[in-house]
């Protein structure tokens, strides 16, 4: 009997530890673009976690009214060439949405006051956020799976092919990203915008370009995130990128909103916060236990995890 329920309990966490990775390497692709805009050009992008709602829309255009999935693909190489095109077509959409974002609702407020910025980015979010309605409704849309729900056993717990594909996937593009970032000339011109634009500037960097490839950049993270979000949570809604991009600002709070890094950690973080809180208390607190957790590292740590508090410039 005691062996049994050590059995369970076991079971049970790694459970619980499986769903946190899972879940947060989907908040840390949609963090880091937070985290992006925030670092070079000082904004909170509330209008992200609508970009990468209009990425799981599209996914759901795809799915039910172009190709009328009505199940999960039973052929491998179709299943890699529908998901690649899938994803594919998600990062390009989300990055164009970003960029309109950019040159509409931001590029004409570069050097007005902060709250004007933040003010647009909100206005924006309800702009994506109606027509996502017009067009999806305002039921919860289901998507056909996509994978097979089939996987491992280890332990009592079930690992998921889907899992662990998500999870692959979340490491490759932000190992891709951050070799980006510190290996390549782009890369070197966003970190010197980020530190000083002033400075970056007189030194021959265009920062419209780069402000324009930070956008194009989080929107790419975006869209293969809604991919795999959906193919994780098979539905979607016009009101989905409130709910999953707030958790996702969350996470780039807690790992320190403008450290790539940081919003990498975060969005683990948080995922295993969720995963716990589903696992032991249950999935209605969840977002509670996660917006609490945000509050204490607020407290204790206001910067974040791997923040830096920096000295107000006046």
């Amino acid at each position: 009997m005691i062996l049994a329920d050590s059995a369970a309990a076991f079971s049970k966490l790694l459970q619980a530890i499986e769903i946190g990775i899972t879940t947060g390497a989907i908040y840390a692709l949609i963090a880091i673009g937070y985290t992006l805009v925030y670092g070079i050009i000082e904004l909170i992008n509330f209008a992200h976690g609508d970009v990468f709602m209009w990425g799981t829309a599209i996914t759901y255009f795809v799915l039910v009214g172009g190709l009328h999935m009505n199940g999960a693909v039973g052929n491998v190489l179709e299943l890699g060439g529908l998901i690649l095109g899938l994803m594919l077509l998600c990062m390009v959409s989300c990055a164009l949405i970003a960029v309109v974002l950019e040159r509409v609702a931001y590029k004409p407020l570069r050097n007005a006051p902060r709250l004007a910025p933040l003010i647009s980015a909100i206005g924006a979010s309800f702009i994506l956020e109606n027509i996502a309605l017009f067009f999806l409704g305002p039921a919860q849309d289901p998507v056909p799976h996509l994978f097979p729900n089939e996987g491992w056993t280890v332990f009592g717990a079930s690992v998921k092919y889907l899992d662990l594909f998500i999870i692959i996937l979340a490491v490759i593009l932000m190992y891709a990203l951050a070799m980006l970032i510190n290996r390549t000339r782009i890369g070197r011109a966003m970190r010197s915008v980020a530190q000083d634009r002033e400075a970056a500037s007189l030194m021959g960097v265009n920062i419209d370009q780069i402000i324009l490839i930070t956008f194009i950049l989080g929107g790419v993270l975006a869209g293969a995130a809604s991919v795999v979000y959906v193919m994780y949570f098979p539905g979607t809604s016009y009101i989905t990128g409130f709910k999953v991009g707030l958790t996702a600002f969350t996470a780039a709070v807690v790992g320190g909103i403008g450290n790539i890094y940081g919003a990498m950690f975060g969005g683990l973080f948080v995922g295993l916060v969720e995963g716990f809180v589903i696992q032991y208390i249950g999935s209605t607190w969840a977002d509670a236990m996660v917006f609490a957790v945000l509050a204490l590292v607020l407290v204790f740590r206001p910067s974040g995890f791997f923040g830096r508090l920096t000295p107000e410039k006046v």
